[in-house]
This record gives structure tokens, C-alpha cells and sequence, in this order.
């Protein structure tokens, strides 16, 4: 009876799609006119290709933004590793995800903008590349994906899997229940990211048996490489910032830059010589941010124009894509934003974690809590959740007046961040391999699993021995 509602709702869902259609591709344009969208690209949001489909199987990894996407290249790397006879398709649905991503993926990855999920475009899109399994990062549960690839007999996964509350709320509206429930009957794999998230998904009708553990891949996110030019121009900020006390405040939306205005001008009064780096979430709202803070009588250089940091420079705005996890390496504090405001969910620290910065986040982290939650049982010094900005400021007073705090606080977030990775990357391959791979390709892989068994037992123990013993955790930085 629920199976039946539930393609019920999807006949509806998929007629409303044909529907609005017009109005999508409208939307599409305006996008496109806003700089929201690639310019020349765009017709691969409707599902029409730009590349021609090679030979043999083929396997598309999906994920939205950057974070996710720079989350699924270390699978992407074990996977053509381990298994070379497959084609390897890789979509995005952010453009700002494709200026960086593009030069990350390995050589003979194909890459492709993920079609709207549009009965068309989706149509479109899996009659052209033909995948044999689809896998899915994070939160990408839409109809006419998962149930268009289901009819074509199109095996799915769903690794780092997340719900927010609000979410799991709107599907749990007793009418949406059977249509979730038939979409997430349909994965064979799911790998949430947390007891609670598993529950949530248990919650919605996903079969017990398809749920497995393995670990928050963004905690393994792995170097993606610079270029000589890429690393000349980190030196140079570097060595502008050699005399100088700086902190930085990374992946900051809009209206929280008020509140890092407000801590920048109360640090000043003891830390005159200070720097605050300024990393806006979305890199066209750095102008917007350096008018504001000059309007408040800030000296301040943007990195987009070329501008140096001066002896009267003390804020530094870096309105520029992919840089973020290598400027973490010039400062000793980062600042993670997407959390001080009600309604965000907060963002990734364990890049700034793994560069061996302090790290501090906001009150408001929804979608990281887990993370935040294993890293600081693991040692409660490797993050610092403050609560507004007299807690922050208060908090990168301490920091910034006692060297042995900073660096008992860099210690603890590096080795937290280091234990957490360890075997995640493995662990997610066996569970895709196992449970997935091999039933959809018919292959085995080319090396052998259990020789990577024994990685994740000690990488199991670290952990257990860290989590039982905090005190462990303090070793001097490398």
C-alpha cells in the first residue's frame, strides 16, 4: 500500500516537473545573466552533454558544492586504483565547485554539470552516459533521479549521508512518507554520517540493512596540489604577515561580517599591530564587505585586486575561490563562519584543523555537529564553540595573549583531525566495493580489500585509545 502512494506521489512529482519546465529554463537564464551559472556550459544543467560518452561501464560520482565535491575525489582516486576498467563521470551542481574542481579531479575523470531534476534533463542525461551505479554524496535525494535511474536498473549510493532537521521534518509529513520511502528503498548503500543521522533515515523507511558506517569523509580530504604561481603568491602573503599577530575568519556569509567587524575592533584595542583575514563564503561578496569595513575606518586590501598588506593594513578580505585550505596554513587561528547567524548550519573545520590552526566555531552548526562533536571528545581543546562575539572575542583574547594556550589548542585540533581520518577513506571503499561494486560490475577488485584490513584495525585502535585518553592527544606539532 505505501509502494503504491508512494508512485502515486511520483507520478505527481514528475508531471509538476514536466510542468514547470518553462519556468525553470527562465530560471536557468537568469542564473546564467547573474554569473550564477557557466556562461557556455549551461545546457548541461538541462541534461544535454558536452562530451561524448567513452566505451566500456561507466560510474557518475554526484555531489552539490565544493566541500562535498573535494570529499568524494579521494573515493574517486580508489576507485581508479582499484578498479581501472571503469569510466569515471563526475558531476556538480555549483559553478563555483567547477572552478576548482576541474583541476582536481585525476586524469581521464570526465566532468559535467548535474541536470536539474527535470523529467527531461534527467531523461536526457542518463539516455546519453548510461551509468551502471550512481553515487551520491550527501543530501542529493531527488525524485526523478533515484527513481528515473531505478527503472533503468541504475544501482545507487549514498555515502556521507546527511538529513538536516528541517528535512527530515518536511519528509516526515505523513503524506511525503511513502515517496521517501520508496526512494531510499532503492539505494543499496547508505553511509550516514552519524548515529542520528541513521536514525532520521531509519525513521523514513530506509531498509536497516542497507545502513552502514565508515566515517565523515570531509574529515580525509586530501591535498589537492598548487601551482608554482598558486604557491608563490601564499609565500608572498606569508611573508607580509611575518611581523604581524593575525587570525582569520573563513567561509563568512552575509551579515556575519558585522560581527567579525566587531570583534576585529575589539581585539585592536589590545593587539594594535593585529591582521584579520577575511574569507567570504561567496567570493563576490568581498567588495561588499571591504566598502563596509573601509566605511568603519579600517585599512583594508583585497586580494582579488593584487593589493599587498601593508604596515597599515589590518584587514585582509580574500575574495578569491580555492585558496581557503592553504591560507589556513599562514595563520595560527581560523575562525569557521556559516555559524553566527540563526539559519545557518555551519561548515567544515577539520581543513583548518589538519593546517594546525585553533579552531573556534559559532553556535549555529547543524550540519557539522557531528563533526564538531567527535572532535572535541577526542580532546575538548580542539575546538572552541563560543557563543556570540564577546565569547569570541574574549576566547582570541586568551589565544592571542598566551603562546603555550595557542599552541596547546593547534596540538589538539591537528591530532584530533589526524586520528578521526584515519581509515575513512578505506573503510568507504570496502563498504562501496562490497556491498555495491561487485554486484553491479561483476568484477573484483584488482586489490585485494583485506590487504587494507589491518590499516583500519590500527586506525580503529588509535582512535579508541585517543577517545578512552585525551590525554594522549598532546604531542608537539610536526
Amino acid at each position: 500500500m505505501a509502494a503504491t502512494k508512494g508512485k502515486i506521489l511520483y507520478k505527481v512529482y514528475r508531471a509538476l516537473s514536466y510542468g514547470l519546465s518553462p519556468l525553470l529554463y527562465l530560471h536557468l537564464r537568469w542564473r546564467v545573466l547573474r554569473g550564477l551559472e557557466h556562461p557556455l556550459r549551461w545546457p548541461e544543467r538541462l541534461g544535454r552533454p558536452s562530451h561524448a560518452r567513452p566505451p566500456g561501464p561507466l560510474l557518475w560520482f554526484h555531489a552539490v558544492s565544493l566541500g562535498e565535491s573535494l570529499a568524494t575525489i579521494p573515493i574517486i582516486k580508489q576507485c581508479i586504483l582499484r578498479r581501472p576498467d571503469l569510466n569515471i563521470l563526475m558531476t556538480t551542481t555549483t559553478y563555483s565547485a567547477f572552478q576548482v574542481v576541474k583541476n582536481c579531479l585525476p586524469t581521464g575523470v570526465i566532468y559535467q554539470f548535474a541536470p536539474l531534476d527535470t523529467a527531461a534533463a534527467i531523461d536526457t542525461f542518463i539516455a546519453h552516459w548510461k551509468p551502471k551505479v550512481i553515487i551520491l554524496m550527501e543530501s542529493e535525494l531527488w525524485p526523478n533521479l533515484i527513481l528515473g535511474a531505478s527503472q533503468h536498473g541504475i544501482t545507487m549510493a549514498l555515502l556521507n549521508a546527511r538529513m538536516s532537521a528541517t528535512s527530515f521534518k518536511h519528509w516526515s509529513i505523513p503524506v511525503f512518507i511513502p515517496l521517501i520511502s520508496l526512494m531510499l528503498s532503492k539505494f543499496s548503500l547508505i553511509l550516514p554520517l552519524s548515529n542520528l543521522q541513521a536514525i532520521r533515515f531509519q525513521l523514513l523507511q530506509a531498509p536497516p540493512p542497507i545502513i552502514s558506517f565508515a566515517g565523515d569523509l570531509k574529515f580525509a580530504v586530501e591535498d589537492i596540489g598548487m601551482s608554482v604561481a598558486e604557491i608563490k603568491k601564499v609565500e608572498d602573503l606569508r611573508a607580509q604577515l611575518a611581523q604581524r599577530q593575525v587570525w582569520m575568519a573563513s567561509s563568512i556569509h552575509r551579515g556575519e561580517e558585522e560581527v567579525i567587524l566587531e570583534v576585529h575592533k575589539m581585539l585592536l584595542e589590545a593587539h594594535p599591530n593585529i591582521v584579520t583575514i577575511i574569507v567570504p563564503r561567496h567570493p563576490m561578496h568581498g567588495k561588499e564587505i571591504a566598502l563596509e569595513m573601509q566605511k568603519e575606518g579600517q585599512n583594508v586590501a583585497l586580494r582579488s585586486q593584487g593589493e599587498n598588506i601593508t604596515s597599515g593594513t589590518n584587514v585582509y578580505v580574500v575574495d578569491t575561490l580555492g585558496e581557503l585550505r592553504y591560507l589556513y596554513g599562514i595563520t595560527s587561528i581560523a575562525v569557521v563562519g556559516g555559524s553566527f547567524l540563526p539559519g545557518l548550519a555551519g561548515h567544515n573545520i577539520s581543513e583548518a584543523a589538519a593546517a594546525g590552526c585553533a579552531v573556534l566555531t559559532g553556535p549555529y552548526i547543524a550540519h557539522f555537529s557531528s563533526m564538531v562533536a567527535k572532535m572535541q571528545q577526542f580532546n575538548p581543546m580542539s575546538v572552541l564553540q563560543v557563543h556570540g562575539k564577546l565569547d569570541l572575542a574574549e576566547a582570541l583574547r586568551n589565544l592571542l595573549g598566551d603562546d603555550k594556550v595557542l599552541e596547546a589548542h593547534r596540538l589538539a585540533a591537528k591530532h584530533a583531525q589526524q586520528a578521526l581520518a584515519c581509515g575513512i577513506i578505506v573503510g568507504t571503499w570496502n563498504s562501496l566495493h562490497s556491498n555495491v561494486l561487485r554486484s553491479a560490475f561483476g568484477v573484483d577488485d584488482v586489490h585485494k580489500c583485506s590487504d587494507c584490513w589491518p590499516h583500519m584495525k590500527i586506525a580503529s585502535l588509535v582512535i579508541f585509545a585517543h577517545v578512552r585518553m585525551p590525554e594522549l592527544s598532546i604531542q608537539p606539532l610536526r
